[in-house]
Formats: C-alpha cells, structure tokens, sequence
C-alpha cells in the first residue's frame, strides 16, 4: 500500500515524514524501519496488512492506570522499529526486519478485521502497541478510525517520535497514548536508541494539547538512565509541562536483547525515583515490574484515600461512577 505522509523530491527519491527521523530514501531502499520502502519513486508500507502480534490485554498491561480500569483492549503489532534500543523488550519483532536481512513477517489482516475482532472478545479499545505504531502508521490511521466508529477507543504505545503531523492526522481519533520518556539525556537517546531526546518531548506536549490522555513511561536501568538529579529533571518536566496529574509510570528493567549483562533494576531504585516524582509535585507516581509494591496504587491527591487498588493486572476500583474520590469528591485525572 502506497505510504501515507511522505514527499517525491525527485530522481526517484522521497522524504518521509511519518517520523522526526525524516528518513530521505532512494529508489530500492527502505528508511530506518525498514518496513517503508521507496517503490519507483512511491513510498510503499511493506506491513499495511501483516499483523505479526495481536493479543487481549488488560489496559493495565499498557500501562494505562487512568483510563477506564480494568478494561480489555484489543492489542495489535507488526514487525518494525525507527528506534535501535539495545534494550528492547520486543526486539525478536521490532528488530525483525534490521537484525534479519530485510525479514518481514505476519498474518494478513483487514482494518475491519481487527476491529471486528476487538468487539467480538469484549475489549473497550484497540492498542497499537508491542511496536511503534508509527512505522505502521497507514494501519493504526484506517484502523482507529472504523474503531471510533465502532465505539472503541484507540491507543498508541509509542516512543513518541512520531512527526507532529502524524499527531495532527491521528488526533481526531486516538484517545490515549502511554509515551516512553526513555532518559532526559540526549546522550543517552543517541546512544542506545539512535534518537534523540527533544522530538519526544515535543510530542508529549503535543498530545496533551490535542487532548490526548497521555501516561509516560521510564524503563530504569541501573548506571544508564538512573541518575537522581537527571530524574528530577525528567520529572520536573512532567509536571510543568504536560501536568501534576499526568502518570508517571517506573518500570524495572530485565536484561534483554543487547543488554543482557546488565542486572536487574534494584527496587531501592525505583523506590528513590518513586519519591523523585512525588517531591516534583506528581499526583500519580506508580512503579513497574514489580507486583505488590503499594506504589502500584492510586491514591487520591486531595485527602490521601485509596481510590483503585493494583495487584498485577487486578484491580479494586474504589471511584464513584464519574470518577471521583468516594471521601472528598476530587476529580481523579482520567477517562473512567
């Protein structure tokens, strides 16, 4: 299928725009993807219909702790990354196509498919997840927009490096997006994602304006991305520039993919950035990875009481119907 959002510069070569990469291709080539490829001079999306993972979810698994708790959502992926983390969680899929010679995989699948699907097994949205949905934006873009008319909600889970006119066109039709802010160290991004930091902070301030629930994401590892002051930074921005209620969600790293050497993230450390985030002025701090912790839970940010309950992906929901505090009556950041 013929790509959305890219320009013919001419001699057979175009520019895509579907990310801040801005991948110029030639002819015969893909972009840093590697599942866009320019076609004589077209821009060709080589996953339009190739579904490499599609699974049902709880919303928690996202993580989305703020936006209808305890919710099913139908979550789909194909193969492709514009990011290289040497840490990647789901690199046998992201990394399919860069690490496999050009390899692309999955089971043919229509937009309405999915969303048929979706209704049929009693989920309350659709995630574009696993991957960047980006890469597969002509996908999630026809996808989201059945889904809407279906009364489905849609979900981006995503690096957030996503062009701004990307987040201009889904806007109408994405409704939640959980954004990994990886680091707030350039360094860091050009290092281990090949990236770079400020085009992910720009869409986080985009969405949030468009009125997209947006959650953030922290993966924490130890000696990389850990440092107190560096943390307190990235929480300050949190708070000053997205908000005091947006969630902040701390997850502890695993050894994976290129990053097997590197331990466990100690729960100490997600301890003391948990504190970061609340001295910041955070409502809703929560750790991840880690079942059990009572930073898993949300508390209301007016008097203190217990208004959802987490174990894993099981939850008590403590909200009246609208979704306020059954103490004080405070209105807690969400869609309920």
């Amino acid at each position: 299928m013929e790509a959305l959002l890219y320009e013919k510069l001419g001699k057979n070569l175009v520019l895509c725009r579907v990310c801040n990469h801005f991948c110029k291709i030639k002819d015969g080539k893909r972009g840093i993807c590697n599942v866009r490829e320019n076609q004589g001079g077209k821009l060709v999306s080589l996953v339009f219909d190739r579904v490499i993972a599609t699974s049902v979810d709880p919303i928690e698994k996202k993580p989305l702790f703020h936006f209808k708790p305890g919710s099913y959502s139908y979550s789909i992926a194909t193969v492709g990354c514009n990011f290289k983390c040497k840490f990647c969680q789901n690199s046998d899929i992201a990394q399919m196509p860069a690490d496999r010679k050009g390899m692309i995989q999955g089971r043919q699948i229509s937009p309405m498919a999915i969303v048929e699907q979706a209704l049929a097994n009693g989920c309350q949205s659709i995630s574009y997840t696993y991957t960047e949905p980006s890469v597969f934006f002509e996908l999630a873009y026809e996808t989201a927009r059945l889904a809407h008319e279906n009364n489905l909600s849609n979900i981006f889970v995503t690096n957030g490096y996503m062009s701004s006119e990307l987040i201009h066109l889904v806007s109408p039709f994405l409704d939640a997006a959980n954004v990994d802010l990886k680091a707030f160290d350039d360094k860091f991004y050009q290092t281990y994602c090949k990236a770079r930091l400020e085009p992910v902070k720009a869409s986080l301030v985009l969405m949030k304006k468009l009125g997209i629930l947006v959650e953030v994401t922290t993966l924490l590892i130890s000696g990389l991305n850990d440092d107190p002051e560096q943390l307190s930074s990235l929480a300050r921005f949190i708070a000053n520039d997205l908000g005091c209620d947006t969630p902040w969600h701390i997850s502890r790293f695993h050894p994976s993919y290129k990053m097997t050497k590197i331990p466990p993230t100690q729960i100490t450390s997600l301890e003391r950035a948990y504190k970061i985030g609340q001295k910041a002025g955070l409502y809703n701090v929560y750790t991840g990875n880690v079942p059990g912790l009572p930073s898993e839970n949300t508390h209301c940010h007016n008097c203190d009481t217990l208004v959802v309950k987490r174990y894993g992906y099981t939850i008590e929901n403590h909200l009246k119907e609208k979704g306020t505090c059954p103490e004080c009556d405070t209105q807690i950041f969400g869609i309920y």
